[in-house]
């Protein structure tokens, strides 16, 4: 019982803030244009800097976590690859789906209430180490035309490596103006659940095969790595946890904004990632339930 009321604790306000979402959503139909702006240029980086140059984080004491999401991501991709032929998707498209995950509005408020804050840090580590190879690979992934460098110089990316320069050399700012970019930065979590809410009003029954072929591949080929992985690695506690929880995330909604942009099937992109957050209300509890 008290695995079912912590899970319930982790979960219930998550979705809470997402149906809120699809109800102002489905309602007045919002222009979220302007949010995603300020959310990847301003909100994300302080959020990801500040995290990552707090006091409290180490970033040697996490290394191997970090090192078992870099491989989770990639094996991800290898078995993605095969499954694509299978079902005669477009590798360009279902791909990078199956590799890059939610972590950013789901992942990072899960793994706020399912770990506590002293283990934040990690969870933005793993956010972090995402966001890198998927500015990088998964956008080579997507398009043959991607830019990499003009990816990897955006807001996210430079907060990330200065974030990591703190964490490294101990080079931070003053605490006072660090609480102030932590608090600006924590408006991006209940901001980017209610944003999710909003864009799975526009889920369509177009792709749906697709899209559920996709929605499942995330989590279920994620779980099947992280499983032996993190036994294989000796990981526990909330190291353990977070893998698995990072492992059954559903499928990032930065992947929809790269195929958009490189026209690679953005709306069968879209269907997998709108039914692949559907669908954590099953994954996410099951994680939970096995990392906690």
């Amino acid at each position: 019982m008290d695995l079912i009321e912590r899970i319930s604790g982790v979960i219930i306000p998550v979705f809470l803030i997402v149906a809120i979402g699809f109800g102002y959503g489905r309602q007045r139909r919002p222009d979220l244009t302007t949010f995603n702006r300020i959310a990847l240029d301003v909100l994300a980086p302080v959020l990801v800097y500040s995290a990552l140059a707090s006091r409290d984080f180490h970033v040697q004491e996490h290394a191997v976590l970090l090192a078992a999401g870099a491989v989770l991501i990639l094996g991800g991709g290898l078995l993605a690859w095969p499954l694509a032929h299978l079902i005669g998707a477009q590798p360009r498209t279902l791909v990078p789906v199956v590799m890059f995950n939610n972590s950013g509005n789901m992942g990072l408020p899960l793994a706020l209430l399912a770990f506590g804050p002293s283990h934040f840090g990690a969870a933005v580590a793993l956010f972090s180490v995402s966001n890198l190879l998927h500015f990088s690979l998964g956008a080579r992934i997507t398009s043959a035309h991607a830019r990499t460098r003009e990816l990897l110089l955006s807001p996210l990316m430079i907060g990330t490596a200065l974030g990591f320069f703190s964490a490294l050399s101990d080079v931070r700012p003053p605490a006072d103006v660090l609480a102030g970019l932590k608090l600006l930065g924590d408006a991006l979590l209940p901001m980017m659940l209610f944003a999710l809410g909003v864009r799975l009003t526009s889920l369509t029954r177009e792709g749906l095969a697709l899209g559920l072929a996709g929605a499942l591949a995330r989590p279920l080929l994620g779980l099947l790595i992280a499983w032996p992985l993190a036994e294989w690695l000796g990981l526990e506690g909330a190291a353990r946890g977070q893998l698995l929880l990072f492992a059954a995330l559903p499928p990032a909604v930065m992947q929809f904004m790269l195929a958009d942009r490189y026209q690679q099937e953005p709306d069968k992109t879209a269907a997998m990632i709108m039914l692949g957050n559907a669908l954590a209300i099953v994954f996410i509890p099951l994680a939970l339930a096995l990392g906690m």
